[in-house]
């Protein structure tokens, strides 16, 4: 990645597409940033309205996949240090401060640093059910850092040491169960066309022991069950995800055997 000059400081990175219930609240946990850049997919409700009353460094451009969208986004960045955040995440003032100070005191030493997130999801912080600590790396020095993975789980690769914090980032996941299955179904697709592409062969186990693992982690392993009917949704939902992930592979498989039988008659 070219790198340009650059004054030390923080550079916030949003990404974003319809993002108008949410983007507010995540600009306002940002203002103490030195640089927010938001790269937006040509949203059609009051996102980029929103945005730029919080930064002049607001780009459209069209959806080219998590990975790449977030790489760009980082490409955009002119500070020496990145901080990843998602439009519907929150920085809150703890977060902030150990941030700041945590810079400070370990940047000289550290490339890199993970965050827990917290979510907040039918009235209640998970704390339980297996959604926290999920630490993720969110921010890093510009020069220090490339990204990998594939979607819709593309990830930061780090040339260097990463240091947890404590605080949590509070992420407002789904707005309601309706919200909540209708990204199961758009993310189960992208992450079977994923394995698709990666030559990956549906397997009974898949199907079976997969969504059963799944739920037992959530409910069991993880307490969910003590949440109540929350925990077994939640836990429900995972395996839900599993299931509907291999089932849509299992799917391509299928249309692309019709596809070459065709294609032979």
């Amino acid at each position: 990645m070219k790198m340009v000059n650059r004054e030390p400081g923080i550079s916030a990175i949003v990404v974003c597409f319809n993002e108008e219930d949410n983007i507010r609240e995540c600009l306002e946990s940002l203002k103490w940033c030195d640089e927010i850049v938001v790269v937006d997919s040509f949203s059609t409700d009051r996102t980029v309205e929103i945005c730029r009353q919080y930064t002049d460094r607001v780009i459209q451009r069209p959806w080219a996949g998590y990975r790449d969208q977030k790489a760009f986004a980082h490409s955009q960045a002119t500070r020496e240090w990145v901080f990843l955040v998602d439009a519907d995440e929150r920085v809150p003032l703890e977060l902030r401060v150990e941030i700041q100070d945590a810079l400070k005191r370990f940047g000289a030493d550290y490339v890199a640093f993970s965050v827990p997130r917290l979510v907040y999801y039918l009235g209640r912080w998970w704390w339980r059910g297996g959604w926290y600590p999920d630490y993720d790396i969110r921010i890093f020095r510009h020069d220090r850092a490339k990204w990998g993975g594939s979607d819709p789980h593309e990830k930061i690769l780090i040339d260097g040491k990463i240091r947890r914090l404590k605080y949590p980032l509070h992420h407002f996941s789904y707005r309601d169960i309706t919200d909540h299955i209708a990204r199961i179904n758009h993310f189960t697709a992208v992450s079977s066309r994923e394995l698709s592409g990666q030559r990956r062969c549906w397997r009974w186990t898949d199907s079976l022991c997969r969504p059963a693992l799944r739920f037992f982690h959530s409910y069991v392993w993880k307490r969910g069950f003590l949440e109540g009917f929350p925990g077994f949704f939640l836990a429900a939902t995972a395996a839900i995800y599993v299931f509907l992930k291999y089932a849509k592979l299992r799917e391509l498989e299928l249309r692309e055997r019709e596809e070459v039988e065709r294609g032979r008659g």
